[in-house]
C-alpha cells in the first residue's frame, strides 16, 4: 500500500489477525487436551457412562474438526460501524469462519461467525442502506498473513454514489477470487457473498425454495453455504435429523467435497441419487432410453402391481393333513384372509403377518367344525387348534407361497425377467418401451454394484416403501453380531488358557466366566454422528435437504427424494436450460406440483461470476435456441480472449499425429498451473483420453489434475480454466436435449475455450472465431 495511512492499516490488520491465528491455537490446543481426558478418563462400565463419554467424545471431535478448518482464511472481513451520538467511535466487527470470544474480557467477540445475524451487512450494506455501518474492509490473506485490505466507504453524504458501481460488494476481492486458477476443488464464497446470494443463503428453512441460475452464478456455492448457514442457525433441530445434500454424481459430489468441511461443518450427507439405497452403489451402464422408461412417473403403478401380484388365491384347493385333521386351504378362505390384510393398508411385508395370523383363525375354525357342533367348542379350543396350525410346516410352507416374504431386489428381478407378468402389469407403457425393460436376472456371482443401474434405485426405494419391514434383516444383524461377539470372547479364553505353567489346582478363566457372559461385558458401544446413522438408514428422514442440479432428476428419482424429507423443507437448485438427462425437468412446475402444488418459492441469480463476458455471448446464442424467452445471467467481467474454433481433418483426433494433444498442451500453457478439462461426446471417451492421456490413468476423473478428459455429462456443476470442446456436432447427436449438453459444455470455463471439430460447427457456434490447429 503506497499511503502512509493504507500502511498503517495493513501493519495493524496483520498484528490483528495474528492474534485471532494464536487464540486459534490456543482453541484447538485445549479442545484437544479435552478430548484426550474424555478418552483416556477412567469411567464406570455402565451403558449410560459409555454413551454419555461417546457423545462427549463426538462433540469434542467436531469442535476440533471445525477449528482446523478455519486455518486458511480465519478472518477475512471487518465492519466499522457509525459513530455514537455522543461522538464516540462506532463498533469494530471482525468477520471470520468461526467465533472467537475473549475469554479475558468478559467473552467480547473477537471475531465473528459469518453466519451471525450481526454479520449480515459485511454482505448486503450498500452506500444507499449502509445497515448503520461506515466502512467495509475486505482483508485478502495468504496463509496466516494479510496481504491487502480493500475499504468500501459506506457512510456517503450522496447516496447515487451507490449506483455508479456495478452493484458488487467487495468487487476488487471478488474479481481476484474468480480470476485464479482453479485447483480441481471448488473453494468457498464466504469472504465474497454477493446481496443476492445472501438473502438466499439466509432465508427461512421451511417450504420449498428453488433456486434457479444460469451457468457461473453460483448456484452450488450458495446451496453449500446455505446448508452451513441452516446448521449453525437451527443447530438444535438440525443437528438431530442432519441435512442431505444430493448431487448429480460422484464426481460432481468430490469437487464439492471441501467446502462445508471448510466451513466448520462436517455433520452434512453427501450423496447422488443413485446412493440414497443403504448398501448398494449402483454401477451397472444402461442406456438413456431405457433410464427415461425407469424414470417415469407410471413406473410407481407398475412396481405397485408387481408387489401385488404376489399376494395370490390358491388356483385350486390345497388339501392338508395336521394332526390327523383334514385341512382345505380354498379360495374363499384365503380370499378373506387376503382382503382382511389389504384393508389393514400395512406394506405387504408387514401385512403378511395379518394375512397369516387371519389365515390360521380361519383354518382352525374350520377344524372345529369338523369336531363337532360349534357350541361345543370353545375359545381356548379354538386357540389350540390355531397353535397347532401355526407350528405345521406344511402350513407354515403353503401360506408362505400364499404371501411370501419378498424383497426389493427379488421384485424386481423377476419383474424385468418375465415378458408374461411385465406385459400383464405395464400395460400402460408402449410396447416398445416395455421391451426396453425386459433384462435377464442377473447371475448370482455378479456383485450388487454390477447388477443395477442408477435408475434401478428410485425403483428399488419405490419398492421398499411398499414392502415395509418385516424385522428380519435387524434380527440377523443381531444375531450376526452377537455370534462373532461370541467367536471373539472364545479366543479371548483360548488364548488365556494357553499358558503351559498355569497350575491344574488354580482357577482358569473358562471357570470363572463363559464366552456368553465375557462377550456381554465385553461390548463396546460405538458413538455414530447424525451424519453415520442417517446414511445407513433408509427410512431416515432429514430436518433439511438441498439438491443440487436439481434439473435431472426423474419423476421416479422425486419420490425417492421427497420420501427423505416429510416436512418438505429443501432448497431445489438448478437450471431447467442446462437440463441434459431426458427423464430431466423442462420446468419446476412440472417437477413440485405432485408433491408440493404450489406452495413453493423461486428466487432467481442473474450474475455470472464464472464465465467472461467472450465466451458467454457465445453460449446465449445456444441458450437463444433452447427457450427464447430465458434471459441470459450477466457476466461481470471479461478478460480479452475470444473463444476460438479450430477445425482438424477427419480422422485425426485419436490418430497418432497427436493433433488434439498439442491443442491441450496450448491451452495448458495459456492457463499456466490452471486446470484444463476436454469435453468429449460419450462415444469418443476412451478413445480420446488414450490420445490426450497416454492411457486410461488410475482415476480418469482426477479432477486435480493438470489435464481432465470428461464425457460432456459429466462436466455438469464442474470449472476449468480452460477448457476444450470436442466435435460439437456429436455432442448434439448423442442426446435429444444435445443442445442443452452444449450449452452446459461451452459454460464450463472461466478462462479460455477451444471448440475442436473435423465436421460442420452447428449454426448457434458460427460466430466462433475460427483458427488453425
Amino acid at each position: 500500500m503506497s499511503s502512509p495511512e493504507s500502511a498503517s492499516a495493513l501493519e495493524h490488520e496483520r498484528a490483528y489477525v495474528a492474534m485471532l491465528y494464536d487464540r486459534l491455537d490456543q482453541r484447538r490446543r485445549e479442545t484437544a487436551q479435552r478430548l484426550t481426558d474424555v478418552l483416556h478418563g477412567e469411567t464406570v462400565g455402565t451403558p449410560q457412562a459409555l454413551t454419555e463419554r461417546d457423545a462427549a467424545a463426538a462433540m469434542y471431535t467436531d469442535r476440533l474438526a471445525a477449528l482446523r478448518a478455519a486455518e486458511h482464511g480465519l478472518a477475512f472481513g471487518r465492519l466499522d460501524a457509525l459513530p455514537l451520538p455522543d461522538g464516540a467511535d462506532g463498533e469494530v466487527r471482525y468477520i471470520g469462519r468461526l467465533g472467537l470470544l475473549d475469554e479475558e474480557r468478559e467473552y467480547e467477540p473477537l471475531l465473528m461467525d459469518w453466519r451471525a445475524p450481526a454479520a449480515q451487512p459485511f454482505y448486503t450494506a450498500t452506500a444507499a442502506s449502509p445497515e448503520g455501518m461506515r466502512r467495509r474492509r475486505h482483508l485478502r490473506t495468504r496463509g496466516r498473513s494479510v496481504v491487502a485490505v480493500d475499504d468500501e466507504v459506506l457512510d456517503l453524504s450522496d447516496a447515487a454514489a451507490a449506483d455508479s458501481g456495478s452493484g458488487l460488494t467487495s468487487e476488487a476481492a471478488l474479481m481476484a477470487a474468480v480470476g485464479e486458477a482453479r485447483t480441481g476443488r471448488m473453494g468457498d464464497i464466504v469472504a465474497t457473498i454477493q446481496a443476492e446470494q445472501d438473502r438466499i443463503i439466509r432465508s427461512k428453512p421451511s417450504g420449498v425454495l428453488v433456486v434457479q441460475g444460469g451457468p457461473g452464478t453460483g448456484k452450488t456455492a450458495v446451496a453449500l453455504h446455505r446448508a452451513a448457514y441452516l446448521l449453525y442457525t437451527h443447530r438444535d433441530r438440525l443437528a438431530r435429523r442432519g441435512v442431505l445434500v444430493i448431487g448429480p454424481n460422484p464426481t460432481f459430489l468430490k469437487y464439492i467435497g471441501q467446502v462445508l468441511p471448510s466451513l466448520g461443518e462436517t455433520a452434512v450427507v453427501l450423496a447422488t441419487p443413485a446412493e440414497l439405497f443403504p448398501g448398494l452403489h449402483a454401477r451397472r451402464v444402461e442406456d438413456t432410453r431405457t433410464a427415461e422408461v425407469k424414470g417415469r412417473a407410471e413406473m410407481a403403478a407398475v412396481v405397485a402391481a408387481a408387489v401385488k401380484e404376489y399376494q395370490q388365491l390358491p388356483r385350486r384347493p390345497i388339501e392338508l393333513v395336521v394332526e390327523r385333521q383334514q385341512v382345505r386351504i380354498d379360495r374363499d378362505l384365503v380370499n378373506a384372509a387376503r382382503s382382511r390384510a389389504r384393508r389393514s393398508r400395512k406394506p405387504h411385508n408387514e401385512g403378511k403377518r395379518i394375512f397369516r395370523r387371519e389365515a390360521l383363525q380361519l383354518l382352525a375354525q374350520q377344524v372345529a367344525r369338523t369336531l363337532g357342533a360349534r357350541n361345543l367348542i370353545g375359545k381356548l379350543d379354538v386357540e389350540d387348534i390355531r397353535e397347532e396350525l401355526a407350528e405345521d410346516p406344511a402350513v407354515v410352507r403353503e401360506l408362505d407361497a400364499l404371501w411370501p416374504t419378498l424383497s426389493p431386489e427379488r421384485v424386481l428381478t423377476e419383474l424385468f425377467a418375465d415378458r408374461r407378468k411385465l406385459n400383464s402389469i405395464a400395460r400402460r407403457i408402449p410396447a416398445e418401451d416395455r421391451a426396453r425393460l425386459e433384462r435377464a436376472a442377473p447371475a448370482d456371482s455378479l456383485p450388487p454394484a454390477l447388477r443395477w443401474t442408477a435408475a434401478d434405485v428410485p425403483l428399488l426405494d419405490e419398492i421398499a416403501e411398499l414392502l415395509g419391514d418385516d424385522g428380519a434383516a435387524a434380527r440377523a444383524a443381531e444375531q450376526a453380531a452377537i455370534r462373532a461377539e461370541i467367536e471373539y470372547a472364545e479366543g479371548v479364553l483360548d488364548v488365556l488358557d494357553l499358558e503351559e505353567e498355569l497350575d491344574p489346582e488354580l482357577l482358569r478363566a473358562a471357570d470363572v466366566v463363559d464366552a456368553d457372559r465375557l462377550a456381554e461385558r465385553m461390548q463396546v458401544r460405538t458413538y455414530e454422528s447424525t451424519a453415520d446413522r442417517a446414511s445407513a438408514d433408509r427410512e431416515w428422514t432429514y430436518g433439511h435437504v438441498i439438491v443440487d442440479e436439481a434439473q435431472e432428476l426423474s419423476a421416479m428419482a422425486w419420490r425417492l427424494v421427497m420420501r427423505r424429507v416429510p416436512s418438505r423443507s429443501m432448497t431445489i437448485v438448478g437450471d431447467v436450460a442446462q437440463t441434459g438427462d431426458i427423464a430431466g425437468a423442462s420446468t419446476w412446475g412440472q417437477v413440485l406440483s405432485p408433491f408440493v402444488q404450489n406452495r413453493w418459492k423461486l428466487e432467481q441469480l442473474s450474475v455470472n461470476y464464472r464465465t467472461p463476458a467472450e465466451i458467454a455471448d457465445v453460449a446465449d446464442d445456444v441458450l437463444a435456441v433452447i427457450d427464447p424467452g430465458l434471459a441470459p445471467p450477466r457476466s461481470v467481467r471479461s478478460t480479452g480472449v475470444p473463444p476460438r474454433a479450430v477445425p482438424v481433418a477427419a480422422g485425426s483426433l485419436e490418430g497418432a499425429d497427436g493433433v488434439l494433444l498439442e491443442i491441450v498442451r496450448e491451452e495448458q500453457a495459456a492457463v499456466g498451473e490452471g486446470r484444463t478439462a476436454v469435453l468429449v461426446p460419450a462415444g469418443r471417451l476412451d478413445a480420446l483420453r488414450r490420445a490426450v492421456l497416454g492411457g486410461v490413468p488410475e482415476d480418469p476423473e482426477d479432477l486435480e489434475a493438470s489435464v481432465v478428459v470428461l464425457p460432456v455429462g459429466a462436466s455438469k456443476g464442474l470449472e476449468f480454466d480452460s477448457v476444450v470442446l470436442v466435435e460439437p456436432a456429436e455432442v448434439l447427436e448423442e442426446s435429444p436435449r444435445g443442445m442443452n449438453d452444449l450449452y452446459v459444455a461451452l459454460t464450463r470455463a472461466t478462462q479460455r475455450l477451444a471448440v475442436v471439430h473435423a465436421q460442420d460447427l452447428p449454426e448457434p457456434l458460427k460466430r466462433l472465431r475460427r483458427t488453425g490447429a
